[in-house]
């Protein structure tokens, strides 16, 4: 596969793993008030972080309460987060199909 092709498909897996996580989270989960929820919500935003990052800075940039120069860096930071964490999910995938 073209690396190009691959690095897209890896930030398209990180973002897709991130958005259903987040929303799957968001339907379950309340604030957490205890030691135990606190870790977990922390360990939820270790993967749903993109979509969750990418979601507040658009909100604060239509607001106009941050620049562009800001937008674009959260987006770009977003962007990463999702290579790595689709890196990581399609690299388990790989492991487990035993190719």
């Amino acid at each position: 596969m073209h690396p190009l092709l691959t690095f897209m498909f890896a930030i398209g897996a990180g973002m897709t793993t991130a958005g259903l996580l987040s929303s799957i989270y968001g339907l379950l989960a309340n604030e957490p008030s205890t030691k135990l929820e606190t870790a977990v919500h922390y360990a939820v935003m270790v993967i749903a972080g993109p979509v969750v990052l990418a979601g507040n800075s658009t909100r604060s940039f239509r607001k106009k309460e941050c620049s562009r120069a800001a937008f674009a860096l959260a987006l770009a930071l977003s962007v990463y987060w999702s290579f790595a964490t689709g890196t990581f999910i399609l690299s388990i995938i790989v492991k487990l199909m035993g190719a």
